[in-house]
């Protein structure tokens, strides 16, 4: 018999998001096109999350022993968080979609009972027109809750809005 078990916000590994080498997922030298994303969690009121568990997950480049394709990091006390990568290319999407190059996200923060999940594609990218994901989302005010903005050569940003005026896209799994 198989049973449910209770959701947590953070579970048991909130002390993976204190060591700060996770953000970085070139520690182990990887190479390739290095890339700073950035960006600042909101609440529904406008107020800053400082207290979230950001995640990020790309599928490329592919995951090896010097690139793990995985980081964790906390917002800081202005409700930033920071991420050293690199530049993820287009990936196989259904038929003969491609979908424009992304990293997933997942934000962990209190209130929350179950993460949420979204992504983010980089500003002025052609795939981005052709995506299947981007597609499904009609208005396009929401869609660009899902579009980093270049802030520097390789620095790209995307605020997170959880609730309330631009709130951020988010996924079902």
């Amino acid at each position: 018999m198989v049973a449910a078990t209770a959701s947590q916000t953070i579970g048991p590994y909130w002390h993976l998001i204190e060591d700060d080498t996770w953000a970085d997922l070139t520690r182990f030298g990887a190479e390739g096109e290095t890339i700073i994303v950035t960006g600042t969690v909101y609440d529904g009121g406008g107020n800053l999350v400082t207290d979230a568990a950001i995640e990020i997950w790309q599928t490329s480049p592919a995951a090896s022993d010097i690139f793990p394709a995985f980081g964790r990091c906390r917002t800081d006390a202005n409700g930033a968080f920071r991420f050293t990568t690199l530049k993820p290319g287009p990936v196989a999407g259904l038929g003969n979609a491609q979908q424009a190059p992304h990293i997933a996200i997942s934000i962990f923060a209190r209130g929350l009972l179950n993460a949420l999940i979204t992504r983010l594609y980089f500003q002025d990218e052609p795939l981005n027109e052709t995506d299947p994901v981007l597609s499904m989302i009609e208005d396009e005010a929401s869609r660009r809750t899902l579009i980093a903005t270049r802030t520097a050569s390789g620095a790209w940003n995307l605020d997170i809005r959880l609730q309330g005026d631009n709130e951020t896209v988010f996924m079902e799994i």
